[in-house]
C-alpha cells in the first residue's frame, strides 16, 4: 500500500501535487491511497499498467478529492490487452501486471473547462466504484480494446459533455449499474464509432442530461439523450437497459433513449437489445429508434413525450408489448400530456398489450415547445405486416388509430374508445392508401363522431363490437 502523502502530497487544496502523486504511481506498489483532503493537479495522472503492475486507487471512504486544474483527464489508465474476452487470447503478461484496476471512494472536481474525470484505453476488467465525478467534460470516457468493465454505485453529476462516454471502444461484457448520472450537457451514457457487445445498463438513476441546466447560448438545438447508441459508424449489438428511472426536460430533439443505425438498406447495426422495466418520461421523444433492428420493448411505464413517447423509423423485428403510456396524474391534465407511438417506414412489428391514454387531445401547446397537432395516439405511416392487439387506445382525438400505405396489418382484440363527454374522437380508426392483405378482427370500437372506421381500401371488420355515438 502507498500513501501519496509519503511522496510529497500535502493534500492541502493549493499546492500542486501532481509531481508527488505520479512518483508515487510510478513507485508504488499495489494500493495508492489518499488520505483525507483535497489534492490539487495540473496535468494528467499516468498509470501505465504494463509498466506499473496492479494498481488500485482509494479515496479511504470518500474522503479525498482530485482539483483536476488542467486540460485532459486526471486518470489515465493504460493496457496493452489486445485479444477478446476468450481466455485463450489473454497473455500471461496481463494477468500478472494489468488485470483489475480499481478506482473506490474518490471525488474528482473539474477546475478547467476541458477537465476530464477518468479515461480508461484498452483496460480489462476494471472497476469504478463509489466515485463522484462532477464540473468536469467528460465524467468516464472507456477507448481502445476493454473488456469486463464495471461502473457501479457512481455519481456522475454536472458535467459539460458526456457522462459515461463509450468512444472508439472495442467494448465487451460490460455492466453500468446502481449509479446517479445527471445533468450532463451531452448526454448520460453515449457510444458512438464503437463496436460494443454485452452491455448491461441496469438499476441506474439517468435525468436531465441535456444543455438546459448548463445554459449555454444556441446549444439547445443539439440532438442528445440520457441514452444514446449511434452506430451509423461501427455496431452495438446485445444489451440491456433495464429497471431504470430514465426522466428529462424538454430539449428540441432530444430523447431519452435513442438508438441510431444503419438503415433497412444495410446491416442496422444496432440491435438484440432490450428495454425493460423502467420508468420513461418527460422528453422530446422518450424512445426514439431509427436504423434499427430487433428491439424488445416491455413492460415499462412511459409517459409524457412532449412529441412522442415512442418514434421508431427505419426499423424492424421491433416488439412494444405490456407497456403503459401515460401521464404523471400529480400536475394534472392540462399541464401533462401523453402522446402515444408512431411507426414510420418499418416492418415486421408487433404492438401487443400496451395501454395508450391521451390527457390533451389533439393539438398540444406546451411551454417552451413547439406548438403541435397528432392524428391519433398510435400511428403507421408507410409500414408493412404489422400487428396490433390486446391493446387499450383511450380517449384519442381526432382518431385513435391512423394508419397510411401501411399494408398486411393484423388488428385484432384492440379497444378503441371515447369515454369523453361530449365525444371528442372523430373515428376509431384512419386508414388511408393501399392497405393490401388487412384483417380487422374482435375489436372493440367507438363511440366516434363519424364512422367508427375510415378507410380507402375495403376493409371489413370480423366479429367487432360497434359503438355508434
Amino acid at each position: 500500500m502507498t500513501n501519496v502523502c509519503d511522496f510529497g502530497a500535502t493534500g492541502d487544496g493549493t499546492t500542486d501535487d501532481t509531481a508527488a502523486i505520479q512518483h508515487a504511481i510510478d513507485e508504488g506498489i499495489g494500493l495508492i491511497t489518499f488520505p483525507r483532503g483535497v489534492y490539487r493537479i495540473t496535468k494528467s495522472l499516468i498509470i501505465d499498467l504494463k509498466r506499473s503492475g496492479w494498481t488500485s486507487f482509494d479515496g479511504q471512504g470518500a474522503t479525498a478529492r482530485i482539483l483536476m486544474h488542467g486540460a485532459g483527464p486526471a486518470l489515465v489508465f493504460k493496457g496493452s490487452h489486445r485479444g477478446t474476452a476468450d481466455p485463450q487470447s489473454y497473455r500471461s503478461e496481463t494477468w500478472m501486471h494489468e488485470r483489475m484496476p480499481l478506482v473506490r471512494d474518490i471525488e474528482i472536481v473539474g477546475q478547467h473547462r476541458d477537465a476530464d474525470g477518468i479515461l480508461m484505453d484498452g483496460v480489462t476488467q476494471p472497476s469504478l466504484f463509489g466515485v463522484f465525478l462532477r464540473d468536469l467534460r467528460h465524467g468516464i470516457q472507456l477507448t481502445g480494446r476493454s473488456r469486463n468493465v464495471l461502473i457501479d454505485n457512481c455519481h456522475i453529476y454536472f458535467n459539460k459533455g458526456i457522462g459515461i462516454f463509450l468512444d472508439h471502444v472495442n467494448l465487451h461484457q460490460t455492466i453500468i449499474s446502481g449509479s446517479h448520472i445527471s445533468y450532463c450537457r451531452l448526454g448520460g451514457i453515449r457510444i458512438e464509432q464503437s463496436e460494443i457487445r454485452n452491455l448491461q445498463i441496469t438499476g441506474n438513476d439517468i435525468e436531465y442530461n441535456n444543455n438546459r441546466s448548463h445554459k449555454i447560448h444556441g446549444a439547445d438545438e443539439e440532438a442528445t439523450a440520457e441514452i444514446y447508441l449511434d452506430a451509423r459508424s461501427g455496431s452495438i449489438r446485445e444489451g440491456t437497459i433495464c429497471s431504470n428511472t430514465i426522466q428529462s426536460t424538454y430539449s428540441p430533439n432530444g430523447a431519452n433513449i435513442r438508438m441510431i443505425g444503419q438503415g433497412l438498406d444495410k446491416n442496422p447495426q444496432v440491435g438484440m437489445w432490450t428495454i425493460s422495466g423502467n420508468l420513461i418520461g418527460s422528453q422530446w421523444n422518450n424512445i426514439h429508434l431509427s436504423g434499427t433492428q430487433g428491439i424488445s420493448i416491455t413492460g415499462n411505464y412511459i409517459y409524457s413525450g412532449h412529441n412522442r413517447n415512442v418514434l421508431i423509423e427505419d426499423s424492424h423485428q421491433i416488439i412494444l408489448g405490456n407497456n403503459c403510456f401515460g401521464h404523471n396524474a400529480d400536475y394534472g391534465e392540462k399541464k401533462e400530456l401523453c402522446t402515444g407511438l408512431t411507426l414510420r417506414d418499418s416492418h415486421d412489428c408487433i404492438v401487443n398489450s400496451n395501454l395508450l391514454q391521451d390527457c390533451q387531445s389533439g393539438q398540444h401547446a406546451f411551454p417552451d415547445t413547439p406548438e403541435l397537432q397528432r392524428e391519433a395516439l398510435l400511428e403507421c405511416y408507410g409500414c408493412r405486416n404489422i400487428t396490433i392487439s390486446n391493446t387499450q387506445i383511450l380517449d384519442s382525438s381526432p382518431y385513435g388509430i391512423r394508419l397510411h400505405e401501411t399494408r398486411d396489418v393484423t388488428l385484432s382484440a384492440v379497444t378503441v374508445t371515447d369515454r369523453r363527454n361530449p365525444c371528442l374522437q372523430e373515428s376509431s380508426i384512419l386508414w388511408t392508401g393501399d392497405a393490401g392483405k388487412s384483417i380487422i378482427t374482435g375489436c372493440r370500437l367507438g363511440p366516434s363522431r363519424s364512422k367508427a372506421i375510415q378507410a380507402d381500401s375495403d376493409i371489413t371488420p370480423y366479429g367487432c363490437s360497434i359503438d355508434h355515438e
